[in-house]
């Protein structure tokens, strides 16, 4: 999916089927986060006003490149995830031991399809130290767009927290469940707190 157009992207998101949706959006939201973070570090290396935070917008370029990196590779991931869950609904639960066999894959194939979103969300909020960063100490001619990446940063988050709990519902692991609800809770609470810290740094 990650060499799709953006007009076949959008095509298939529009499209009666189930995938890509919510969740590569949301990875998509985080890739785009992370490429206006290194956008606004490249702008603001290589300007002698800027010289003092060279060392710093380097470093922020490098991570921001292999979170965009890694982010865009889950566009596709949550899709497939959620081909897993669907296929696991639809074995055959004829005899006991199919029932058996049906359960244990949509309690495995839920759990993954819990994890890739949740992986998404961790990347995500981690952008938002970048943001956070370039907003204060980059380029002043590109702080709106820090303060746009800060935004989607946290759009990716909750979207992908979002995918997360509609998971859990098919889960009857407790300890999973248990888990993941407090790290979702967690992110998402902090994520809120985090961009209206980053929001409240703007000028206008």
């Amino acid at each position: 999916m990650k060499d799709m157009t953006l007009s076949q992207f959008a095509d298939s998101v529009a499209s009666n089927a189930p995938v890509p949706g919510g969740g590569s959006v949301a990875a998509v939201c985080g890739t785009l986060s992370a490429a206006l973070s290194e956008m606004v570090a490249n702008l603001t290396t290589g300007k002698k006003k800027y010289a003092q935070h060279e060392s710093e917008m380097n470093e922020i370029k490098e991570k921001a490149m292999l979170l965009r990196n890694k982010l865009i590779d889950y566009i596709e991931k949550d899709s497939i995830a959620y081909n897993k869950v669907m296929e696991a609904y639809k074995l055959p639960k004829d005899t006991d031991e199919e029932k058996i066999i049906r359960k244990q894959a949509i309690e495995e194939s839920s759990k993954l399809a819990a994890a890739i979103p949740l992986e998404v969300a961790c990347a995500s909020y981690e952008i938002l130290t970048l943001t956070e960063a370039v907003v204060m100490r980059g380029n002043s001619n590109a702080v709106t767009d820090g303060l746009v990446a800060a935004m989607l940063a946290r759009t990716a988050v909750l979207s992908a927290i979002l995918n997360v709990r509609i998971n859990l519902d098919s889960i009857e692991d407790s300890d999973f469940v248990y888990q993941y609800v407090q790290k979702s809770d967690e992110l998402e609470a902090d994520t809120l707190l985090y961009e209206k810290k980053i929001l409240e740094l703007s000028p206008f």
